[in-house]
């Protein structure tokens, strides 16, 4: 015999409560004492009570979901930042669909518009490039966009050029003069700000040994594979940590020891920058800063806060490891 669903109204019948302060303790609204609150959930948890979700959208209008939109799930940086985005949706009583899109422009488009049909109540969008492809598509649903900058969106950044600054500075105080740069892909700002603060400032003190292009990935261009086997420099600054560890990896190919005959920092601080060998020296990006600060934009826009133009910058940091050590 199937089990009778408990109800909203068991709750408060169980906890001597009302209706109405039954739904409060639940729905964490309403004005209620702290132990008014406790004693109903704790209540409704000996019950084993679970709030009807169907039943909460089609009084509300709100699903309780929202949807986080990577470009490559195979890059170690965005499970963790994953992570970081489901974790404080979950302390807001909200749910997660997680999603990537391959890096693929046209799967951005259908996995926005899947996400949409879906019924969510906003978006946490990190795109593929600096534009809105998805203008026709996600109507006027809240969607907040992180690292990325795109017209008519709240945008939650990391100061990339400070970043950029601090590991060529740091570079140069550990005694290098010859310094190349890796970049990722130079068509999105975030990219171009970490690199170009970092070329700027090795010109003011020495000359770039060499500056080239990558994707965001392990696998080395040809261009980047030359770069490394002239061994014009002595230290390379790369636009991501998937690149510096396939900038080592070649290196060691190659028979050229780092830190020794080539110091490397990357960018990012992903969870493989530290198990490396050797370990990566990096800039850390605060992934938990950022991730909150974008689903409490989201969680505000759902309230009726319009900041379509917003930008929020965290402040980054270097991450000293063995890859690049200050020389003797």
């Amino acid at each position: 015999m199937a089990r009778k669903r408990i109800t909203l109204k068991d709750v408060a019948k169980s906890a001597g409560v009302s209706l109405a302060s039954a739904s409060y303790a639940i729905n964490k609204t309403g004005s209620l004492s702290e132990d008014t609150r406790a004693h109903v959930l704790k209540v409704a948890e000996e019950l084993g009570y679970r709030q009807n979700l169907a039943a909460r959208a089609a009084r509300t209008g709100r699903t309780g979901a929202i949807g986080f939109v990577v470009p490559d799930m195979t890059n170690p940086f965005f499970p963790s930042l994953a992570q970081s985005i489901v974790q404080r949706a979950r302390q807001n009583g909200y749910s997660v669909f997680v999603t990537d899109t391959e890096g693929d422009q046209a799967q951005e488009e259908e996995v926005i518009r899947q996400l949409v049909d879906r019924g969510v109540d906003g978006i946490v969008w990190f795109p593929i490039k600096d534009e809105n492809s998805i203008e026709s598509i996600a109507g006027d649903l809240p969607i907040i966009v992180i690292d990325r900058t795109v017209n008519g969106f709240e945008c939650i950044q990391a100061d990339y050029a400070q970043g950029g600054q601090l590991a060529a500075n740091y570079l140069l105080a550990s005694g290098h003069d010859r310094i190349g740069v890796i970049a990722g892909p130079m068509d999105v700002r975030s990219m171009r700000e970490r690199c170009g603060a970092a070329i700027e400032a090795i010109n003011r003190a020495s000359a770039l040994a060499y500056s080239v292009e990558n994707a965001f990935s392990t696998e080395l261009s040809g261009d980047v594979a030359s770069a490394i086997e002239s061994r014009a420099a002595t230290a390379v600054f790369c636009g991501s940590d998937l690149i510096a560890v396939g900038v080592m990896g070649h290196a060691r190919k190659l028979g050229i020891a780092i830190p020794d005959e080539l110091a490397v920092v990357g960018f990012d601080d992903i969870p493989w920058a530290e198990y490396c060998t050797p370990a990566l020296t990096t800039i850390e990006l605060p992934v938990d800063e950022m991730a909150s600060e974008a689903v409490d934009a989201l969680l505000r826009k759902l309230d009726g806060e319009n900041e379509s133009n917003r930008r929020v910058v965290f402040g980054v940091c270097l991450i000293e490891r063995e890859s690049a050590p200050p020389r003797k």
